[in-house]
């Protein structure tokens, strides 16, 4: 069985390498020292297993897990933190591991024997209790290349259609399932409505026009297209960039 050892802190890395080499039917398929190369690394390497630090700079452990379990293949996921017993209570143990550092041999053999794979409402409860629901870094889609992360902070908009929402960036456009409402209420300070089927980013926001109809859209920085904007929120709008 291989696995994929993620932590910040490369003594606590070594220590888990050492200690998952010395356990039999186990073998270390790579490290990573932050959530974005955990992702990458899972994708690349395939580990059936990942021993994952939870707070780590960046991207973090339980964001990354979430990504994770897009993969078609997802490997389990035993997280390994010096936090204590209030996530447990949060957190079905039976379904994937939480070890608690030091990481004892035998407690991690142990976990290592039953561990499964996360579902989202598992990962989304203890997010909520560890980091009191804090907005993801980057979006996942999963595509015929695997799963394609795209940093928040470069989206320009969100923009839904029937069951599907794209993410519209530099590079291109995904489709996430994500709901428009879901993502308002992850990154509202971030992104603003314009229409019951967009929200666009805050940062790139360069102002309001009209064009030859009279319909009402907005100019966003790095994009040649606009997009229209709904009668009933052009006062709101107006006023927000004003605002800015």
């Amino acid at each position: 069985m291989k696995v994929l050892v993620v932590d910040d802190e490369q003594l606590a890395r070594d220590r888990l390498v050492r200690i998952v080499e010395r356990l039999d039917g186990y073998e270390i398929a790579g490290t990573a020292s932050h959530g974005l190369e955990a992702v990458e690394q899972c994708q690349a390497l395939t580990p059936d297993v990942v021993l994952m630090d939870i707070r780590m700079p960046g991207m973090d452990g339980l964001e990354a897990a979430r990504h994770i379990t897009q993969m078609d293949s997802p490997p389990a996921v035993i997280f390994c933190t010096a936090f204590e017993e209030h996530a447990i209570e949060a957190f079905d143990v039976q379904a994937v591991g939480y070890l608690l550092k030091p990481v004892r041999s035998a407690d991690l053999e142990d976990a290592l024997a039953r561990a499964t794979r996360a579902n989202r409402a598992q990962l989304t409860a203890l997010s909520e209790d560890e980091t009191g629901g804090t907005a993801r870094t980057h979006i996942s889609a999963r595509t015929r290349r695997g799963i394609e992360l795209v940093p928040v902070d470069e989206i320009r908009y969100f923009q839904a259609d029937q069951k599907y929402v794209t993410v519209r960036w530099p590079d291109g456009e995904l489709l996430v399932d994500d709901t428009l409402r879901q993502l308002e209420g992850e990154f509202g300070d971030r992104f603003v409505r314009i229409h019951r089927n967009a929200l666009v980013a805050v940062d790139y926001l360069e102002g309001l026009e009209r064009d030859p109809q009279g319909h009402y859209q907005v100019r966003l920085r790095g994009l040649d297209e606009r997009l229209d904007v709904s009668r009933r929120h052009v006062a709101g709008l107006r006023r927000f960039i004003q605002s800015l």
